[in-house]
């Protein structure tokens, strides 16, 4: 696009849905889901400005929401996609895709997200993770580390999100035998947002592609209050909540996520 490399990766069968992992910054890989690729061709984006994808070139507003759908409707006309996933911060670009491309999909999975960042996401999110140190006593060192600045290099960003991943799960730490493998393998790259806030909660009702809302009760910077938000204001939408789970529930809760999307894509 523009010369600019978009990478992908595909695994599985059926019905194709491009996959847009969160961040923004974070490595692909956490996303795969082998389960949800018995029934689905999963197309997985590397975002541009992470691992193979080509940086952006000097943009006026960074990395923005809306600068990565030209990328996600590239691989959505190249592959031919039913449906379009987007975990977290993934989450908003997929909203902000089905508001320029109606009509394009059969559906969203819109995963652990919200319809908005900045400042009314921020200090909820605030609260919960205080809440969520309380409850596994821990990650209350962790603390520390999710107020701390964020670095401006890929390294540093890497660092601090493999300090505060413990927090995004409903109890990493009762599960580190699981988990520990996923956490020394993440990788983050340093993405410029420019101070972006980005919210649709007014034009949720504009959307005209049915979505699945699903998220984890323990998630902590997407609570379930945001995701019972898009499937009201989105016209013919459904909620599904993971009740063991934080922010990475189709790693927690792998099963009842798999079902939740199989439900979406056999209607």
């Amino acid at each position: 696009m523009d010369g600019v490399v978009q990478r992908f990766h595909v695994a599985g069968r059926g019905p194709v849905c491009v996959m847009h992992s969160g961040g923004p910054g974070v490595d692909w890989s956490y996303l795969r889901m082998p389960l949800v690729e018995e029934f689905v061709t999963a197309v997985y984006l590397e975002p541009v400005g992470t691992g193979e994808s080509g940086r952006l070139p000097t943009h006026p507003h960074g990395y923005t929401v809306g600068a990565y759908v030209p990328f996600v409707h590239a691989v959505v006309e190249h592959v031919d996609a039913n449906y379009l996933l987007g975990h977290s911060h993934g989450g908003l670009v997929a909203q902000e895709y089905a508001l320029t491309h109606p009509g394009r999909l059969a559906g969203l999975i819109l995963y652990a997200t919200a319809p908005c960042n900045g400042p009314d996401l921020d200090v909820v999110a605030a609260r919960n993770a205080r809440r969520q140190a309380a409850r596994v006593p821990s990650l209350a060192p962790v603390l520390q580390d999710l107020e701390a600045t964020w670095p401006e290099t890929d390294a540093g960003a890497t660092a601090n999100l493999k300090a505060i991943l413990p927090l995004y799960f409903a109890d990493y730490r009762a599960r580190e035998d699981e988990y520990g493998a996923l956490r020394d393998a993440v990788r983050c790259w340093h993405v410029s947002q420019d101070g972006e806030v980005y919210d649709v909660r007014e034009r949720l009702a504009q959307i005209t592609t049915p979505a699945l809302a699903i998220c984890g009760s323990y998630d902590w910077i997407c609570e379930p209050s945001w995701s019972r938000l898009l499937a009201d204001g989105i016209p013919g939408s459904t909620y599904a909540e993971q009740g063991r789970s934080g922010h990475f529930g189709h790693i927690e809760e792998p099963g009842s996520f798999a079902e939740a999307v199989e439900k979406l894509v056999r209607s």
